[in-house]
């Protein structure tokens, strides 16, 4: 395991482990145990330049089963693992675009493997990209390792549809979505997220977006200024994070588990995809 970041901002919060700045990164590429893994929405972007010695890993194609709409399973996971080189005792640094929402969704499906050493990059490629700091072409080859198959470990950090009772409930996406407003001219959809028949949220959630937890340029706001955002919510109480596909949720879910401290916060990865869509599914608006 490589020292952890000691950035004295990161220090406030609850586990300071498992974020890592830009100048940390930078310093550490290419030590022998650091594995940097870039995990885009927009899958060309590692194509035009990524960080140096960074792996990518498609969500779409290698994170979701394709069969079951659903994170892959253990067998593919290690498989997953196997082929990008990746060891069970590597410290894994996952970063991203989109305010790294996807970045944060691997970091929780490591979580589910139970990996032991994950961290995000704060601030993402947004960050990394703006400090113009080094970037490669190259795809980085590494020889295969031998992960072991690990059980997925979903209790606590994932909720399904039929176990959503009981859980302070909190939706990650914009207010406009929240009230059920169009936020596209999609004739076929109105989401930027993909097609949902009906808009607005599951009765009883409340609305904290996302991006209430980070600065413009996608880094994390002070300890302080996190803890006003989420004021509203216990971290002793079991909670329960939708956005759209379950990234933006993600995002907020390592906000709340990692560096706000949160005891019992998991995904409900299913989100409004699913909910939104489903036959006799109560929704409010507004």
């Amino acid at each position: 395991m490589i020292i952890a970041d000691p950035h004295p901002s990161f220090q406030e919060y609850a586990h300071p482990q498992r974020i890592v700045s830009a100048p940390w990164l930078s310093a550490r590429l290419g030590v022998n145990g650091l594995r940097v893994i870039e995990v885009d929405e927009d899958a060309l972007l590692y194509d035009i330049g990524h960080i140096p010695t960074a792996t990518r890993i498609n969500f779409h194609t290698e994170l979701l089963d394709q069969r079951t709409r659903d994170v892959v399973g253990p067998e593919d996971f290690a498989q997953l693992m196997r082929s990008k080189g990746i060891n069970r005792d590597d410290t894994v640094v996952l970063y991203g675009d989109k305010n790294n929402w996807w970045a944060a969704y691997a970091l929780w499906v490591f979580e589910l493997y139970g990996h032991p050493d994950v961290r995000l990059l704060d601030g993402g490629r947004d960050a990394w990209m703006s400090e113009e700091r080094d970037t490669s072409y190259s795809v980085p080859e590494y020889p295969h390792s031998d992960y072991p198959l690990c059980p997925r470990e979903e209790s606590g950090l994932r909720v399904f549809v039929d176990g959503l009772d009981g859980h302070t409930l909190v939706d990650t996406r914009s207010p406009e979505e929240y009230r059920g407003e169009p936020t596209s001219t999609s004739a076929a959809g109105d989401s930027d997220y993909g097609t949902t028949i009906r808009h607005g949220h599951i009765p009883g959630a409340v609305n904290i977006p996302w991006s209430v937890a980070v600065f413009p340029n996608s880094t994390f706001r002070a300890r302080a200024d996190l803890d006003a955002a989420y004021t509203q919510l216990d971290p002793t109480a079991p909670t329960v994070l939708y956005s759209h596909l379950g990234a933006q949720a993600a995002h907020t879910w390592f906000v709340l588990k990692f560096l706000l401290g949160f005891e019992r916060v998991a995904n409900y990865d299913g989100s409004w995809a699913e909910w939104g869509n489903m036959v006799r599914m109560p929704i409010e608006r507004g």
